[in-house]
């Protein structure tokens, strides 16, 4: 079929509820870092299907392990049977977490069900309704995690959501209102903000704060070093709330750590993960201590299809691949050298604000003066002339002013200096 065809179709046939700046683009293959539209023109993929490719499209590995257990079984549910594979990634996953307590994984197929996952268990365990979030966080679109997204917009005409979300301010250091230059004393005081805030609105019946090492979909936005540290000292243990940390974009060596949560000096009670997990399958995985996991009782959770024997099979060889490959150091290195090279165009190019991020998690947010005043509009046009240059990034953020560079860990260095060629002459084009 002819491009015009496919996207005419799609139109016709599919909910799409794609965003208003994707350039039409139909995928015939993609391969490592690179995606092949149908008429054959290359793409740099600057954005791994957000943060699921880390390493890289269409490994032959991942395609072996994937054949190899779709000849044996393809599904049989947990619900009956005992499946080893599961008991393998479940085990895998134990060795590799940032705490030897969190050892006990449910598995479901995306990050909005491990996060409704980690709502359920919390509230189950310390027997208390109350959720603490982040505004602007985003942690899914089904109903639950909906509820404890503190973004506005992506609520509209959907209510009425769960009760007993707490939402407080995040350290979005960058637009804070008030004045301060060192990140510390920044998380100290966003942190003050929300005990508050948590005095005044909590019934003290909290079960946990949940809370991305990195904000994602808000605008790459890294927590303050110290921000969850005293947080937990401060509010959580103050409560008897849980910690429980999203690593649905930021896990499995995208920030320079095989988690997010590792730049940090606090270990979680529950983790939820998904996207990089599966090697490109859909997985979603919760995981927590097993204290915590004895809380839930026959038939308070489960999932038809949530740990996908053919899932499963690509997640424990992806591990396997980020582990051997050290993919989390590479990601560390390269960010290190993006992030340079953007620190200089911001020298040199007003339009640049703020560059943030970790590892090959990173976020430029544009705005239009010395006042902040977000480019919305300027970002859309640097996006679609990017694409004209076939480089392929995100964009994002509270104002939608944000340009999200998350390749996969695997780029080379010379698709590294094009993406960043190519973002330059889009600033020039403005």
């Amino acid at each position: 079929m002819l491009r015009e065809d496919i996207i005419r179709d799609a139109h016709k046939y599919l909910i799409l509820n794609i965003v208003d700046e994707v350039t039409p683009l139909v995928i015939a293959e993609a391969k490592g870092s690179v995606i092949k539209d149908i008429d054959g023109r290359e793409f740099i993929d600057a954005f791994s299907g957000i943060s699921v490719m880390n390493i890289g499209h269409c490994r032959d590995e991942i395609i072996s392990a994937v054949i190899e257990q779709a000849r044996k079984y393809m599904h049989v549910s947990s619900y009956y049977y005992y499946v080893p594979i599961l008991v393998e990634l479940a085990k895998r996953l134990a060795q590799i977490m940032p705490s030897k307590r969190l050892t006990k994984t449910f598995f479901g197929n995306s990050g909005a069900e491990a996060n409704e996952c980690a709502i359920k268990l919390a509230r189950k365990y310390t027997r208390r309704h109350e959720i603490i979030a982040l505004t602007p966080s985003f942690h899914g679109r089904t109903l639950g995690t909906l509820s404890i997204t503190g973004q506005g917009g992506r609520k509209r005409g959907m209510g009425p959501l769960l009760s007993g979300v707490i939402f407080v301010p995040a350290p979005y250091c960058y637009r804070a209102p008030f004045k301060v230059d060192d990140e510390e004393e920044c998380g100290k005081i966003y942190v003050e903000l929300a005990r508050d805030i948590i005095r005044e609105a909590s019934t003290s019946q909290i079960s946990g704060f949940i809370v991305e090492p990195v904000i994602g979909e808000p605008g790459i936005i890294p927590l303050p070093k110290n921000y969850l540290k005293i947080f937990r000292e401060e509010i959580l243990d103050r409560y008897g709330g849980l910690l429980i940390v999203d690593e649905v974009q930021t896990g499995f060596g995208r920030t320079g750590k095989m988690f997010g949560v590792e730049h940090y000096d606090v270990e979680p009670d529950i983790m939820t993960m998904a996207k990089a997990l599966g090697g490109g399958l859909p997985l979603g995985a919760c995981t927590t201590s097993e204290e915590i996991a004895s809380a839930f009782e026959p038939g308070d959770h489960f999932s038809t299809f949530g740990g996908n024997p053919v899932s499963a099979a690509a997640a424990i060889r992806n591990i396997e691949i980020i582990l051997r490959e050290e993919l989390h150091k590479k990601a560390e290195e390269k960010g290190a050298y993006v992030m340079k090279r953007l620190h200089e165009l911001k020298d040199r190019y007003k339009i640049i604000g703020d560059v943030r991020g970790k590892g090959l998690m990173i976020g430029v947010e544009l705005v239009k003066d010395s006042s902040k005043t977000p480019a919305r509009e300027e970002a859309k046009k640097i996006m679609r002339k990017m694409f004209d240059e076939g480089v392929l990034v995100g964009i994002g953020g509270v104002y939608g002013n944000v340009i999200r560079i998350q390749p996969p860990l695997v780029i080379e260095y010379e698709k590294l200096d094009k993406i960043l060629e190519a973002f330059e002459r889009s600033i020039r084009n403005l």
